[in-house]
């Protein structure tokens, strides 16, 4: 038996969370439901703007929140990526380390972590403006052989391939030492930008993928198809397997001989932040503990669900409480 079950490498991100009205969002021109990067000054232009509203700090980023989910359900998991020594990143770490997650980041001196303010406006619509900080080193450099090759699989976030020196350089060595020590590879595409300005890593990358998370704007982006059926029907030709999740459409499963439309979950949601992620976390802490992969989608729509009934990506308490009630049910 490996160490992990599982090895992330994503962006550290602290998650600042603001629930705003349509008269304080609208004037700031975002694209609704979009995630912009934006520099460090613009960020804090941005919190200084919004200073009357009591700001929800959570250690995050898109992968980030799939391992807490994996090691919340009782996975063994590892997550690479970069912290700055300020207080964020202390502040990352520790929680990180009480959920019991193996964090062997390089903590870089002088440097500020990545942050992600999150607009929550009264749709339930999320935007996101992310300063990435720190989180950008990630490199080839910083990929610990030692973790990955004591994992059963390794698991990278599609935003690292938008920084070509440092993040795909790094996602290239992972998927070397991958191949290497016989580790399988999962991919969550993260946003439709990373096909549309990346393609040609992000394709490089896929190549070398076993299983693709992806949303189904992000499928059709991958496959230039015009719904999320036609996507994942097209996705075949391109990865072994993969789950496009298609909001209160549910999901498309095809893994290990099994190819399946689940359901969602019906609910009044509050804040569709993270449901992409802790879908992933909780299918692949599924079929890597031997759930059948339907019964694992099914479960991880439920999650999911938890998720987006609350402000915030990820659940605090309940989450393996959840699972079990989901597969009792679905026997």
């Amino acid at each position: 038996m490996r160490e992990f079950q599982l090895y992330g490498l994503g962006n550290a991100l602290m998650d600042i969370f603001l629930e705003v009205s349509e008269e304080e969002f609208a004037p700031l021109g975002l694209p609704r439901g979009s995630t912009q990067l934006v520099g460090l000054a613009e960020q804090k232009a941005l919190l200084e703007r919004f200073n009357n509203h009591e700001p929800r700090l959570v250690s995050g980023g898109s992968l980030a929140n799939s391992i807490v989910a994996f090691a919340q359900l009782g996975g063994r998991a590892a997550f690479l990526c970069c912290l700055g020594d300020d207080h964020y990143g202390r502040f990352y770490q520790s929680e990180f380390e009480e959920l019991g997650i193996d964090i062997g980041n390089p903590v870089i001196a002088g440097q500020s972590t990545g942050t992600c303010l999150c607009l929550i406006t009264p749709d339930a619509e999320r935007t996101m403006c992310t300063c990435l900080g720190v989180s950008s080193h990630l490199a080839a450099q910083h990929v610990d052989e030692r973790r990955l090759q004591n994992a059963e699989w390794l698991f990278l976030e599609g935003y690292l391939l938008a920084n070509p020196q440092t993040g795909q350089s790094a996602v290239r060595e992972a998927l070397r030492l991958a191949r290497r020590h016989n580790v399988r590879v999962a991919l969550t595409c993260s946003e439709v930008f990373i096909v549309r300005q990346f393609g040609d890593a992000f394709f490089e990358t896929l190549a070398q993928t076993d299983l693709l998370f992806c949303n189904a704007s992000e499928a059709c982006a991958v496959t230039g198809s015009a719904n999320a059926e036609k996507a994942f029907a097209d996705l075949a030709d391109k990865v072994p397997s993969a789950l496009v999740t298609d909001g209160p459409r549910g999901a498309y499963v095809r893994y290990a001989g099994v190819e399946t439309h689940v359901p969602a979950y019906p609910c009044q949601p509050l804040d569709l932040t993270g449901a992409g992620d802790m879908f992933a976390g909780a299918f692949l802490y599924g079929i890597i503990n031997g759930i059948a992969p339907d019964r694992a989608a099914r479960a991880a729509c439920y999650l999911a669900m938890k998720v987006i009934c609350q402000i915030g990506a990820r659940l605090h308490q309940g989450t393996r409480r959840f699972w079990e009630e989901c597969l009792k049910e679905e026997r």
